[in-house]
């Protein structure tokens, strides 16, 4: 474990603390004010600077973090808000969108809202407005390393319909700067199912500002719409607030790396002597990625959203035979791991990870 920029032992550790919330760990806390009331969550500490919470009655999505004191994410204006709230009818999910390291659309649609058959779908899906069930803190010694791991699933069901379960695994461990999600995805019901799952992740200020980058290892990228395709030339950039921006959206493919895993991330060459938000994530069963920008005063985020497939309204997608399914009793498998990037160093060797993996998609 490394600890005050040391490489120390469980004995060592042991030998000079009393308990080790010291250094770091998982305090499970309840929020009391406004729309907040009541929601359960897991304020986790790795004691390398990294901090972040985590909703238990919000999917166990990823709510605020930071890194020594500086946060990396763009907090929506409604924060956060208890399930009780989420209204799935057209665009109202923006209401309790709260943004943050993390939140996740799905599980049986994503995308604008509309029309499926009989079905009205609104934004996003229902995922993200789901409590967990059986969510326990199961941090624990694996020789040197201390481990702080919280686990629970999440249901998507009703009768006479589509019926998947969740189950999600957040790790990280003392002296870490990374955070590791693994998900598998069930149909636990008797009739194929639609599958669609999104990884909403949102670099904010002041990690988001005119000087940052954006780094994407990906082999292709189009635009979701005519006023995209005229943000292609400014791939990569990011400029400061316009009241005149216009949100672009951009859909990325990839080649793996020798490991399976494709890269993205946000890097500010300017900030605390170098920081970046970088993600890694299985391309078997995550082949895209959406590139959400949005650059408005107040509206200003970017989105780097690992997904399943294309982001559209599952009519859309169901007709261009685009629609992932899961038969009965069939599961998949995510993996998605989040890096904090200090310094020069680290974000060099990064940025020529991902200029490997376009090197070697395009031999």
């Amino acid at each position: 474990m490394r600890v005050g920029g040391k490489e120390l032992s469980r004995k060592d550790i042991e030998r000079h603390v009393g308990n080790l919330r010291q250094i770091g760990g998982v305090r499970p806390i309840e929020l009391v004010e406004g729309r907040a009331r009541g929601v359960r969550c897991f304020q986790v500490e790795t004691g390398s600077g990294l901090s972040f919470t985590v909703v238990a009655d919000r999917g166990l999505d990823i709510a605020d973090c930071s890194f020594k004191g500086l946060n990396l994410v763009y907090h929506a204006p409604g924060g956060i808000a208890h399930p009780s709230y989420h209204d799935p009818a057209g665009l109202e999910w923006l209401r309790v969108f709260f943004a943050g390291l993390l939140t996740t659309c799905g599980l049986t649609y994503f995308g604008s809202p509309g029309r499926d058959g009989t079905s009205d779908l609104g934004l996003h899906g229902r995922y993200s407005a789901l409590p967990a069930a059986r969510v326990s803190d199961a941090s624990r010694w694996e020789s040197d390393e201390y481990v702080l791991s919280i686990t629970g699933c999440v249901e998507e069901a009703v009768l006479f319909g589509d019926r998947l379960r969740l189950t999600r695994s957040i790790t990280t461990h003392l002296g870490s700067k990374s955070i590791r999600i693994l998900d598998r995805v069930e149909n636990f019901g008797a009739k194929p199912s639609p599958f669609t799952i999104l990884y909403h992740v949102n670099p904010g200020f002041p990690l988001l500002c005119a000087e940052s980058t954006i780094h994407v290892s990906s082999t292709g990228v189009e635009p979701y719409d005519e006023h995209s395709a005229g943000g292609l030339r400014e791939a990569g950039t990011v400029q400061a607030p316009d009241p005149d921006y216009r949100e672009m959206n951009f859909l990325h493919t990839f080649h793996a790396d020798e490991g399976g895993f494709a890269r993205a991330g946000l890097v500010n060459r300017d900030l605390a002597g170098g920081l970046g938000l970088a993600l890694a994530w299985r391309t078997d069963t995550l082949p895209y990625l959406s590139e959400w920008k949005m650059l408005a005063p107040g509206d200003y985020v970017v989105g780097l959203e690992p997904a399943n497939t294309k982001i559209a309204n599952r009519a859309e997608l169901r007709a261009a035979g685009r629609l992932p399914m899961l038969a009965p009793g069939e599961s998949r498998a995510m993996e998605l791991e989040l890096t904090v990037l200090e310094g020069a160093r680290e974000i060099d060797r990064f940025e020529e990870q991902v200029k490997r993996i376009r090197r070697a998609s395009a031999d």
